[in-house]
């Protein structure tokens, strides 16, 4: 799934990014890379976060004896 804040970074930084490329500002250019990279990131950590809790619920039903149906 992901997170909707890396998702959103990502989408800035295409933004920045594109911008950067139409007006030849490198330095935007650099910040929407970065943007992007630390949306990648929020957005994996995201994904592992909801597998961990998922794992987590997991462990609970198994010690409580309760089982999905």
């Amino acid at each position: 799934m992901g997170s909707t804040e890396g998702k959103y970074d990502d989408a800035k930084g295409r933004v920045k990014q594109a911008a950067g490329d139409l007006t030849d500002d490198d330095e935007l250019k650099r910040e929407g890379k970065a943007d992007q990279a630390g949306g990648r990131v929020k957005d994996k950590a995201g994904d592992v976060k909801d597998k961990v809790e998922d794992v987590v619920d997991d462990i609970k039903d198994k010690v409580t004896g309760r089982r999905d149906t």
